[in-house]
């Protein structure tokens, strides 16, 4: 291949530039986000054609004569009218182009004007046949390469009709071969925009699909922690004898804790009585919140019924195993405080043992459990212990989010942390003891984040 045609090579790889840059801006317009959006409209179909259609004049006009010939990527237009946005705008373009091509005139007029309405007739139909989808850049090049060398070979047939056979074999080697070359690569350069266009489109909906689903995690979790914030005491009761205090302090991820006094001189007529409970429920967000408010109700109302902490737990057992179709369950431990005869009468069902200092040998006792988690087997018995308490006793009831707190290095805080918690914090009143043990834990977590919820129970005995 000499300079010149070097140079004219040259020339229409530079045509092909302008073409993508045009294309670019096009693809990025509001007509072909409708069309990507399956909603065009007669005026964008409209538009859409007369934007190809001067595609294809442009690639007729920037063209370069050669043995009697124009070496042009006219067909460019159409082609990537028809692939990209169908059969209206592909055939419009594909008239606008052919209609041009005949208003020039010159030799062999009539087989190059067939170029641009035959690709675009071609493109619309292949974009039919692939459900109105862009063909990726592969296919793209492919689908190109054989629209255009039907095209030439129309071309050449005409031409030969026409009676110039002499120079056939050179017009295709020289100039159908780099126009199918040239237009080749322009469409599957375009496809490749417009699949990056289509990515780009997938990537936002899909974080707005992500931004919704979030925002509405947070709504569910703000509404499970309202509801959760809603069932716990606004204030501590008084009761003789025993200093209480408590808190309960949400995870990012709701769950189902909580804690709650009971007066029991309603129906027992007891007033030297008061049930404690502390709670946490198997599951994290809304669902385990209602299960939460629904487990509360039932063993609220069974323990005012019932002064025996089994009895209580036996009866609220069946209606709260038979409302859990999703699985969830209870640990409880419900206690009856007596400031007559200084025992704490419990069940402890399937929750973590709370710990009971003993002030005169400063060791740590465990009330271990005496049944299973609450909601697992609707016919079963609990067994009721009792715990004789002193004078500068502490008991300590707590969830799993204390002792499973976690830091960066993936270690509990454990129960041997919180044993020397209280050890450390038994002289102070019952709600520093609780904001210490608090404190221990987050400072223990560090910039870990937490998914539990984190709840205390801390009862002092004074017997005066």
């Amino acid at each position: 291949m000499d300079t010149a045609i070097l140079v004219d090579c040259i020339k229409l790889f530079e045509m092909v530039s302008v073409v993508m840059v045009i294309a670019y801006l096009f693809s990025r317009s509001r007509f072909y986000q409708e069309i990507l959006e399956h909603r065009p409209t007669i005026s964008t179909h409209i538009i859409l054609a007369l934007i190809f259609g001067i595609l294809s004049i442009y690639g007729m006009s920037s063209g370069i004569n050669y043995f009697g010939a124009v070496v042009n990527i006219r067909d460019l237009g159409p082609i990537i009218g028809g692939l990209s946005c169908g059969p209206f705008v592909g055939i419009g373009a594909g008239i606008i182009g052919t209609c041009y091509r005949l208003s020039v005139g010159g030799p062999n007029v009539f087989g190059a004007a067939l170029g641009p309405i035959i690709s675009g007739i071609c493109g619309s139909a292949i974009f039919i046949l692939n459900k109105r989808e862009v063909l990726s850049t592969k296919y793209a090049i492919i689908a190109t390469i054989g629209i255009e060398v039907g095209v030439s070979l129309i071309t050449l047939l005409i031409r030969a009709l026409g009676g110039s056979t002499s120079t056939l074999l050179t017009v295709f080697i020289n100039v159908a071969v780099p126009m199918i070359c040239l237009t080749s690569v322009a469409a599957g350069i375009f496809a490749f925009i417009i699949h990056n266009l289509i990515q780009e489109r997938q990537v936002k909906l899909e974080k707005e699909k992500l931004e919704q689903e979030i925002a509405k995690k947070e709504a569910e979790l703000s509404i499970a922690a309202e509801i959760q914030k809603s069932f716990l005491p606004d204030s501590l009761p008084y009761f003789p004898k025993y200093e209480m205090a408590g808190k309960s302090i949400p995870a990012k991820e709701v769950g189902g804790d909580f804690f709650d006094f009971m007066p029991l001189e309603l129906i027992p007529f007891s007033k030297s009585q008061m049930g404690i409970m502390i709670a946490d429920v198997a599951g994290k967000g809304v669902p385990a919140a209602l299960f939460m408010a629904l487990s509360r109700i039932v063993i609220r109302i069974s323990a005012l019924w019932f002064k025996n902490c089994a009895e209580a737990i036996a009866f609220a057992n069946p209606v709260i195993t038979h409302d859990s179709k999703t699985g969830m369950f209870v640990t409880l431990f419900l206690g009856i405080l007596d400031n007559e005869t200084m025992t704490m009468s419990y069940v402890n069902a399937g929750h973590n043992p709370p710990l009971v200092f003993r002030t005169g040998t400063e060791k740590i006792e465990e009330l271990k459990p005496t049944g299973i988690a609450i909601g697992v087997i609707e016919d079963i018995a609990f067994d009721q212990k009792s715990v004789h308490l002193q004078n500068g006793d502490v008991v300590v009831l707590y969830t799993d989010g204390v002792t499973e707190a976690i830091n960066t290095n993936t270690e509990e805080f454990g129960v041997p942390r919180l044993i020397q918690t209280i050890k450390d914090s038994v002289s102070l009143p019952s709600q520093e003891m609780v904001d210490t043990i608090v404190t221990r834990v987050t400072e223990f977590c560090g910039a870990q984040p937490q998914h539990d919820d984190i709840t205390l129970l801390v009862i002092k005995v004074h017997d005066s």
